[in-house]
């Protein structure tokens, strides 16, 4: 069982950066790859970025490429989401996610955290 808290979010102008944290519970977070999702309103949650539980591989969505960094600290068990170059569509709620594999937890994660609200204005 893991039990995940972000943190990190809140209001930022186009361009800005904010660095999400997740914080996880449990002895076995190691095991876990751990990913990013997000949900703007009136989408689907989709895909952002994930890492796998070493902390060797990292994949993500073509739309956060190059802006984006995934990275985690298997010792503090925390997982985070570097966001720079911000952009308004980039606004959703951001939540963290674990998953028993590396490509389960890019498609159908085990675990949920209750998410974090990030605005970008304009």
């Amino acid at each position: 069982q893991v039990q995940l808290v972000e943190s990190g979010g809140g209001l930022v102008q186009a361009g800005g950066s904010l660095r999400l944290s997740c914080a996880a519970s449990g002895r076995t977070f190691s095991t876990y790859a751990m990913a990013w999702f997000r949900q703007a309103p009136g989408k689907e949650r989709e895909f952002v970025a994930a890492i796998t539980s070493g902390g060797v591989n990292r994949a993500y969505a073509d739309s956060v490429k190059g802006r984006f960094t995934i990275s985690r600290d298997n010792a503090e068990k925390t997982v985070h989401l570097q966001m720079n170059s911000l952009k308004p569509e980039d606004t959703a709620v951001y939540y963290c996610a674990a998953g028993a594999s590396y490509s389960r937890v890019a498609g159908r994660p085990d675990y949920w955290g209750q998410g974090t609200q990030v605005t970008v204005s304009s």
